[in-house]
């Protein structure tokens, strides 16, 4: 289909025609986004001249209608930060809650030209720590005079919108709605005094102080009527009234805010009209729910992840620091021996502001690093903060694994064991479907191997991960020891483990090593032993969880392994005769043409830069190759090439082949590759029996350079 391009030119020099790229390609530059387009593709470009609103600095002020929003990410892209920005400590100030939504709300205002204003709200971890990790240089305004914020960026406000909570308090949430789509302040007449009292005497644009609504019902469905339409629907904020931390990205996206109760059957209805104009394997519900399993279930049902983030502050300025993840190496394992094999899961990682509160306080313990720890974490982070993915990744030793929260890219659940339901309807499968492919994208992204899912999954739900999740190792489920038996563990299109926890969500130690031992006692070390189980943060952190190496040794001496979670799930498909990524074994040795780098960079678990193969010269040509000391039954590959590891797409490998060995010197063929642009090259293959396998290339980059970011082989015996 031919594009016609209406670029207009502003005093920024929004668009740009790049000479220096080669003549068939239009570069076109959309709020720090780079477009791209052959020539052959576009009809029409026309130039306009456009007047536009600008700040002092000569940023254009954008509407929430014009952000430049991909449909393979979850947020919009914004402009990076400027060089400073400026802060405000609303706890320091006493602000009241309603100051605070408006704060926020005028932050996502503000923010969505470009980020300039972050607001400390929660101060539960140091306030430097995210700052910090963003390189960010900040400068405060005086916790006295909080509203000098405003004044400070007074011109990118259009004026207000006026309400009262007397008769209800969700008529806050109905203010900030308007206020973003209008670029207005949502203020009770208490804050607007305050603003005239500042020399700020703003217009009232809405004023909803005359509506006599008093349900949750009405006013929202008062929203629906008026102001949904007009509403993006790729992100629907459900916040209890009078919150403020995710107002910032609410109204900077342009987003409804509601707090609709699902076990409530007209809210419940609702919610449902809401949800149904929202596109499953693209948008998502951000903050909480007044009830959770109820909230999170109804979002699942129509194939929606929630992202739970009610407590999450400064999206709009952590989102805007675009860096790709930096993906640890995964350390090699041992072989595998008759021992038990034992994982232990720390929750809620699922909860984006857990991760950027509790668990950055919890990974300071003392104790993390002793044993391995598997932290759930949110791949949505890759979105919302690239930046607290890259901290952990670098403050983790070999012993921190991180896995997804339930139950992939956000909360989903799929099945609630508690109340013994399905989240289902007649198109489930057609819903999981979007679910997962989504989840892929973004557990591939973050490095995350393992998900941990909230409670369970049918057998359509097992092959749709089983189908689009090919990154995963596997998959663990809870029953809440809510059967009078137990789950069974199962196998998805013979690759995929799905393994139940028990316990899951344990409160201390003992209970861990209860129930580990259930199966221990009956250890017999004729065969391998797996147990995994899940700890419950709140009560059992790294400084408690240590105390299991000694009990369980204590159990069977010496024959107790803990283990991180994607090492366990090696070992358990090595264990069944399954195929798993024998890269990861310790003896794996890598050798290869010259390199410019490390040679085990080949194949060290990180495709992200700083762990890339690269060749020594510029010829175009070079090779890798994996042996692996005994020949396994060989059946998938997958090789990582540079733009895998954030590079341009131009630098991947074109023309390469793909070969087995049993002796190192006969040959097989196992994919031949031309012309090729992927940034992953991906096989499954009839199993051969192989020692060895070589990635060779014949044609790399267009800089010359072969450049490999990882290379995965899976076999059995």
């Amino acid at each position: 289909m031919k594009k016609i391009f209406l670029l207009a030119v502003a005093l920024m020099g929004t668009v740009q025609l790049v000479a220096q790229q080669p003549t068939t390609m239009i570069m076109k530059l959309a709020n720090g986004a780079v477009v791209r387009t052959e020539v052959d593709d576009v009809e029409k470009i026309t130039f306009a001249d456009t007047l536009y609103n600008l700040t002092s600095n000569g940023y254009r002020i954008l509407e929430a209608n014009e952000l430049c929003w991909p449909e393979d990410r979850l947020l919009p892209l914004f402009l990076p930060p400027t060089t400073s920005v400026r802060s405000l400590d609303m706890s320091a100030a006493s602000l009241s809650d309603e100051e605070r939504v408006m704060f926020c709300t005028m932050q996502g205002i503000v923010n969505r030209t470009r980020p300039r204003i972050l607001l400390y709200n929660h101060n539960e971890e140091p306030q430097s720590t995210w700052p910090s990790a963003n390189s960010l240089r900040t400068v405060p305004v005086s916790a006295s005079t909080p509203y000098a914020m405003v004044k400070l960026f007074k011109d990118e406000i259009k004026g207000l919108v006026l309400y009262s909570n007397e008769l209800s308090n969700h008529y806050s949430n109905l203010a900030v709605t308007i206020a973003g789509l209008e670029r207005l302040l949502p203020v009770t007449a208490e804050i607007q005094a305050k603003l005239v009292a500042n020399g700020l005497d703003f217009p009232v644009v809405e004023d909803l102080t005359s509506l006599k609504m008093s349900t949750a019902l009405d006013i929202y469905t008062y929203l629906y009527d008026n102001y949904w339409n007009r509403c993006n629907h790729r992100l629907l904020i459900s916040l209890r009234p009078n919150i403020p931390y995710v107002h910032d990205i609410g109204a900077a996206c342009g987003s409804a805010c509601v707090w609709l109760d699902p076990r409530t059957s007209k809210e419940h209805l609702l919610l449902d009209k809401m949800l149904k104009d929202m596109t499953p394997g693209r948008d998502i519900v951000l903050g909480w729910y007044p009830e959770e399993r109820s909230g999170v279930g109804e979002a699942t049902k129509y194939g929606l992840s929630t992202v739970p983030a009610d407590f999450f502050e400064n999206t709009t300025v952590y989102a805007s620091v675009n860096k790709l993840i930096k993906i640890a190496p995964v350390p090699k394992r041992p072989k595998l021996e008759n021992k038990v094999y034992a994982a232990v899961y720390i929750s809620d990682g699922d909860n984006i502001q857990y991760c950027q509160h509790a668990m950055a306080k919890i990974f300071e313990q003392s104790g993390r690093g002793k044993m391995a720890l598997n932290w759930t974490i949110s791949p949505a982070l890759v979105d919302f903060s690239p930046m607290m993915l890259n901290y952990y990744y670098r403050k983790a030793t070999t012993n921190d694994c991180f896995v997804s929260g339930p139950s992939g890219l956000g909360y989903a659940m799929p099945y609630d064991a508690h109340n013994s339901r399905y989240y289902a309807t007649a198109n489930s499968s057609k819903l999981i479907t979007p679910y997962t492919q989504l989840t892929q994208r973004y557990i591939e992204k973050a490095g995350l191997r393992v998900i941990t899912i909230w409670d369970n999954v049918s057998a359509t739900q097992r092959e749709a991960y089983a189908e689009n999740c090919s990154y995963l190792y596997g998959l663990t489920i809870n029953d809440w020891e809510r059967q009078t038996g137990r789950l069974t563990s199962s196998i998805q299109s013979n690759w995929l483990p799905v393994i139940p926890q028990y316990p899951c969500y344990a409160n201390g130690v003992d209970v861990i090593t209860d129930f580990f031992n259930r199966d221990i006692k009956n250890f017999t070390g004729a065969e391998p032993m797996f147990v995994t189980g899940q700890a419950t943060v709140w009560d059992a952190g790294p400084d408690k969880l240590v105390a299991l190496k000694e009990r369980l040794d204590a159990l069977s001496p010496g024959n107790v392994n803990i283990v991180r979670a994607d090492h366990w799930f090696s070992y358990y498909n090595e264990a069944h005769h399954l195929p798993f990524n024998i890269t990861l074994l310790q003896d794996m040795e890598v050798t290869s043409s010259p390199t410019k780098t490390k040679v085990e960079y080949a194949a060290n678990g990180s495709p992200s830069e700083g762990y890339i193969w690269i060749s020594n010269t510029a010829d175009g040509t070079g090779w890798v190759q994996l042996d692996f000391k005994e020949p396994y039954q060989i059946s998938r590959y997958v090789i990582r090439h540079a733009e895998a590891s954030g590079l341009d797409s131009e630098l991947n490998s074109r023309d390469f082949i793909v070969e087995t060995s049993l002796d190192g010197e006969t040959w097989t063929t196992a994919g031949t590759y031309v012309a090729n642009t992927a940034p992953v090259t991906e096989a499954s293959i009839t199993p051969i029996e192989a020692r060895y396998v070589r990635v060779n290339v014949t044609n790399g980059g267009t800089d010359g350079y072969v450049r490999i970011g990882d290379i995965e082989v899976y076999g059995a015996h």
